[in-house]
């Protein structure tokens, strides 16, 4: 398949019928999602159980969320990440398990096969998402090759007109729900040795020799709405199943990840706002000491913290709509990407644990959108690359990226760089100085840090030239500033702390007590 195949964003055919504006489709949406997720007692409908309830299919799916991701070629709205994000912003304000869902279902499934998939089959497996209500999902990690995805160990081998595919696949989001799969795979050379790239390939678990085996269900902590398991997977698929890769499979592999973590901050946005809500609702109604929490310092700065990574994640979300269209390859430049994944997660955990904080006792309930936001939030920190892996990929880009321009002056550096060259001129004073270009890990993940802060300021500063509330703008530069300077002073301490393996003798509180 080349490019030309591509089905854009606004591909749109005279034989289809007009689409509700957006607008309308989003109320009514929202609508929907609210009666479901907030009016039912204690916020909980679904009383912890695990796995897509049925209401979620047949109130919410009913409503086609997912058509925003489909071509409109193919019935759908058309793919404009602007209403793919407004989606996944309304969904999570909600319930952070339904916008993964509406995300997995999106970034992981729907978006690669618009890009990538055979014609004929594109349309066959979009016509049933919005007919049936069918779902899709991914399949990547392996129980012993979690972040190491390159080294997986499925592989495939060709057979007549199908692909005979093998192997093992774990924590994939949906498992055993799910109608349809992206698998991954390398090649088994005749050698018997597997080839170094990946392919992607269509499974369909209701159409014959495609059955996943399903071996365990796990009992995740959060996201109880999102089946995992452990998958194991021994099928035929027809050849026209098969993703064609423009280069190469690694390729669409990059693509996919990075077109997935610029739509984050859309879950993150809508997730920030309601515990944004949630906070200031709860601190202007209770009163201590004879004034309202509002008042207090420190409660303030809780609150503008909060309402900082609100405007962040917006800043972010208008980047996005920008750069992650469906027709712009995304393989190569990952340090956006990969910011925006990580700082935006990391915020969200931030969120809900200040929401906690400010309310007290009474959100530390399984019932509490406090409580369950810190849960329910803490695997998006691990998932689709870990923070601390993607921290350390944004500075190992970084002093590649400076090596080959033969600069050592961080500060140079960033304010020559496309996405930080509004705000490192800002903060000077934090990053003229010369980079050690053998930084051991623990530091690659500090510096990380911060170019991913810096990386948030240079959207925030654009989304203010376009508009954005200045009070807001400002108030979100001011914290990311706070930030950046107490992650540099942390970055120039000296930290070769190392673990004491045999640290049982002469550790022992006891044994040096006046008591004894």
């Amino acid at each position: 398949m080349n490019s030309s195949t591509i089905p854009s964003a606004f591909d749109e055919k005279a034989d289809n019928p007009p689409l509700i504006p957006f607008p309308v489709f989003l109320a009514e949406l929202k609508g929907q999602l609210h009666k479901v997720f907030y009016n039912y007692p204690d916020h909980d409908p679904f009383g912890g159980k695990r796995g897509v309830p049925d209401v979620v299919i047949s109130e919410i799916m009913s409503r086609n969320p997912l058509s925003v991701s489909i071509p409109v070629a193919n019935g759908g709205r058309g793919g404009h990440i602007s209403e793919i994000l407004a989606v996944l912003s309304a969904a999570s304000y909600e319930s952070l398990s339904m916008a993964l869902t509406i995300g997995i279902n999106s970034a992981l499934f729907i978006q690669p096969v618009a890009k990538y998939a055979d014609e004929a089959v594109r349309k066959a497996v979009f016509d049933t998402f919005l007919k049936e209500q069918d779902m899709g999902g991914l399949m990547i990690t392996e129980p012993d090759y979690g972040s190491n995805a390159l080294h997986m160990q499925t592989c495939y081998e060709v057979g007549g007109d199908h692909y005979h595919i093998n192997g093992t696949k774990h924590w994939a989001g949906l498992t055993g729900y799910a109608r349809y799969w992206l698998l991954t795979a390398r090649e088994r050379a005749a050698s018997g040795d597997l080839k170094r790239d990946i392919q992607f390939f269509i499974c369909d678990v209701k159409s014959p020799g495609q059955q996943i085996v399903v071996e365990e269900l796990f009992d995740n902590l959060g996201l109880h709405q999102i089946p995992y398991g452990r998958n194991r997977i021994d099928v035929l698929v027809p050849k026209i199943n098969r993703l064609e890769p423009q280069t190469s499979g690694i390729n669409i592999l990059l693509d996919l990840l990075h077109r997935s973590r610029l739509q984050f901050p859309g879950m993150g946005l809508g997730f920030i706002h309601r515990m944004m809500d949630e906070a200031l609702q709860h601190c202007k109604q209770r009163w201590v000491g004879g004034k309202s929490l509002f008042e207090y310092d420190q409660v303030q700065k809780r609150l503008s913290y909060l309402q900082a990574s609100f405007t962040i994640s917006s800043a972010m979300c208008a980047y996005s709509c920008d750069k992650a269209a469906l027709e712009n390859d995304l393989s190569s430049g990952g340090l956006v990407p990969n910011s925006f994944k990580s700082v935006v997660t990391d915020m969200m955990q931030s969120a809900a644990q200040s929401l906690v904080q400010l309310v007290g006792a009474k959100a530390y309930r399984f019932n509490h959108i406090g409580a369950r936001g810190i849960i329910d939030s803490r695997p998006f920190q691990i998932f689709e690359g870990s923070n601390d892996i993607l921290y350390t990929q944004i500075s190992e880009s970084v002093v590649k990226m400076m090596k080959k321009a033969k600069e050592t002056n961080l500060y140079q550096f960033l304010v020559k760089y496309p996405a930080t060259g509004n705000s490192a001129g800002s903060i000077r004073n934090f990053l003229d100085f010369e980079l050690n270009m053998q930084l051991p890990q623990r530091k690659l993940i500090e510096l990380g840090q911060v170019i991913g802060r810096i990386v948030s300021m240079d959207v925030v500063m654009v989304l203010g030239t376009k508009g954005f509330r200045n009070d807001l703008v400002e108030n979100a530069l001011a914290v990311l500033r706070s930030e950046i300077a107490g992650l540099m002073g942390q970055f120039r301490v000296s930290d070769n702390t190392m673990v004491i393996e045999d640290y049982q003798q002469d550790s022992s509180w006891l044994n040096f007590s006046a008591a004894t």
